[in-house]
């Protein structure tokens, strides 16, 4: 009995990860962080550089998604949750270290294996179409 739960409890969170990042299409941009190992040196460097500008992110729309391993947590909290369906969603195989920047349009608009800058990242962001609408507006 309480293998099932359990399998119930990661199939219900699973399919809830999937539908989760689907009800931010046209609402926000997504950052996916994944990294094989959440204490490694890369991974702790992105998410700090990422954590340095919240009022940025916020500005722009951007929501973080934190992956490790089957797990995930969003932005900047604690909590980790199951998410094997989505890192095979999106993440490239035999890559220790990915970030994966998707548009309002829930199109791929980066993918690389090293760490990215706020500059970088924010200069990209800026210029797409939708983002210089909501400039003008």
């Amino acid at each position: 009995m309480r293998v099932a739960c359990f399998l119930f409890m990661i199939i219900v969170t699973s399919n809830m990860l999937s539908q989760d990042l689907k009800k931010h299409q046209w609402k926000n941009r997504l950052l996916l962080v994944f990294s094989d190992d959440r204490n490694s040196d890369i991974f702790k460097e992105q998410i700090n550089i990422l954590s340095k500008d919240k009022e940025g992110l916020l500005e722009r729309k951007l929501i973080i998604y934190q992956f490790s391993k089957d797990k995930f947590t969003t932005d900047f909290n604690s909590k980790w949750y199951p998410a094997k369906k989505l890192t095979k969603k999106y993440r490239s195989k035999n890559m220790t270290f990915e970030v994966v920047l998707i548009g309002l349009d829930g199109g791929i608009k980066l993918r690389q294996t090293k760490l990215v800058s706020l500059d970088k990242l924010f200069t990209l962001i800026d210029g797409m179409p939708m983002r210089r609408n909501e400039l003008k507006n």
